[in-house]
């Protein structure tokens, strides 16, 4: 257990060390320069604001996760089973795969006030349905990729001893495209914050982060927007984080879960 302690100290130490240490930087010179706060609010100004408005800053937190895990799930639902008959099936690939391309160089401000006005600009819908653009690709790539590009010697070692396609699906591609997979959920865990973020830019109900930011930062009130900002950086870092962890009880077996290990 000690041992555990360390080596999470040991890896996760020096990064805590430099985020505390731009801190105290930033706060030393904003407060020697006397920056204007809508230059760059020093960090206690934004940890006072934090505190004042901590009951909007939770309500508004709670639907802009719920808004990115709703998409993200949606989203990497759809691309693993979409990755999965690209696989399968070269007719599908043909008529799937540049439809997926198209989807995701769709711009997030071109497509949030459409998904907007189908599904009305207070449903969470609309911002779930630009998450799903922004992770639908990343995980069709992925998991096709992962699913296609499997040794040649060992599916004829599997054909040879009398394997079904199913047999050869699950004990051998399966396995295969899960880094693959975990490698696309890490990407869209950002991606969907993002997405939820900024699709929230275009309207909707005032308790969103995106909504925080647009309102305070046009009020002038920077320090508001900077604890809304970092609200939504440390939910990005707890996601993936998760992701991380979910990947190493999944594939514990992988190349490169040893080599994290040692």
């Amino acid at each position: 257990m000690i041992r555990s302690w360390l080596a999470r100290i040991r890896e996760f130490g020096p990064a805590i060390l430099v985020f505390v240490g731009i801190l105290v930087l930033l706060e030393f010179v904003a407060a020697g320069l006397g920056l204007q706060q809508f230059i760059l609010p020093r960090p206690s100004a934004v940890a006072a604001a934090f505190g004042e408005e901590l009951p909007r800053l939770q309500r508004s937190a709670v639907a802009t996760l719920y808004e990115a895990l709703g998409g993200l799930v949606v989203g990497v639902t759809a691309g693993v089973l979409t990755a999965f008959a690209i696989a399968r099936w070269a007719r599908v690939r043909e008529a799937l795969l540049p439809i997926a391309v198209g989807a995701s160089a769709i711009p997030i401000i071109a497509a949030a006030p459409i998904m907007s006005n189908w599904f009305g600009i207070l449903n969470p819908v609309a911002k779930m349905a630009i998450v799903v653009l922004l992770t639908f690709f990343p995980v069709v790539v992925n998991v096709t990729r992962g699913l296609r590009e499997v040794d040649d010697s060992a599916i004829e070692l599997m054909r040879a001893s009398a394997a079904s396609d199913g047999q050869i699906l699950r004990r051998l591609r399966v396995p295969n495209a899960l880094p693959y997979f975990f490698t696309a959920l890490k990407i869209c865990t950002t991606l969907s914050l993002i997405g939820a973020v900024v699709a929230e830019y275009f309207g909707g109900s005032d308790d969103v982060l995106g909504r925080v930011i647009v309102q305070s930062s046009s009020a002038l009130r920077f320090d508001i927007t900077w604890a809304a900002i970092s609200i939504t950086a440390v939910a990005g870092i707890v996601m993936y984080l998760l992701a991380l962890a979910a990947e190493r009880i999944v594939i514990p077996w992988h190349a490169s879960q040893r080599a994290a290990e040692t």
